[in-house]
């Protein structure tokens, strides 16, 4: 007998992956940082479908599906190098680059079935995003609305 085609529980985890890093990615863009409103929901579902792909591979073999995890947190760490900038003295980005690292491991955490956790994750990096540059007097969204409103 072939192979089935069931692919309703897997495209179910793609789209709660997607809407989980949405609320991150809705808050790079609200604030025009350098990944926009496609970065963060396709590493999401890039990262779950890794996973999934690999699904028939791994099962069972906790080397394996450690292996695995190991190259998506390599790939992540080698797209979030990518949205850091060293501009003059000072280096942009990083924020950027740790939330695309934690959307890949919400995107893991999801492939790996581990909802509680990606739902955590979502939840306390959309928190950092918006709560601590809040805290920081004189950060980097206070810099930019003095600026713009000094045009």
């Amino acid at each position: 007998m072939g192979a089935s085609l069931d692919f309703l529980p897997h495209l179910g985890s793609l789209l709660f992956a997607y809407a989980l890093a949405f609320p991150i990615d809705w808050d790079r863009e609200r604030h025009e940082r350098s990944a926009g409103l496609r970065t963060f929901p396709l590493v999401a579902i890039a990262s779950c479908g890794f996973i999934q792909a690999a699904e028939p591979l791994i099962q069972g073999n906790a080397e394996a599906t450690a292996r695995i995890v190991e190259g998506l947190i390599t790939g992540m760490g080698f797209i979030g190098g990518g949205a850091i900038l060293v501009v003059r003295n000072s280096v942009r980005g990083t924020a950027t680059a740790a939330s695309l690292w934690a959307t890949g491991a919400i995107g893991t955490a999801v492939g790996l079935g581990s909802y509680d956790t990606a739902i955590v994750l979502s939840l306390v990096t959309f928190f950092t995003l918006r709560a601590l540059p809040n805290l920081k007097e004189g950060g980097e969204d206070d810099r930019r609305s003095a600026e713009e409103s000094s045009r």
